[in-house]
């Protein structure tokens, strides 16, 4: 499944815990890549490390976009 097709098939059951790359996130969101690894902390998205990488939750972000758009 690609990003595009994530969105209808997780906001309704919450997301996964399946692993996105901040360019990941940014093709969701429509915005740039750095402005994922720039402002995640302040639109409040928990990342995961994995080693030295940066990573988010489907679920955490489908809970951002819930909060911020309901």
């Amino acid at each position: 499944m690609d990003v595009d097709g994530m969105v209808g098939a997780f906001l309704t059951q919450g997301g996964s815990y399946r692993l996105l790359t901040p360019a990941e996130v940014a093709d969701w969101l429509k915005v740039s890549e750095l402005t994922i690894k720039n402002k995640y902390r302040a639109w409040g998205l928990r990342p995961q490390k994995v080693g030295r990488l940066l990573r988010f939750r489907e679920r955490d972000v489908v809970a951002y976009l819930e909060r911020k758009y309901g």
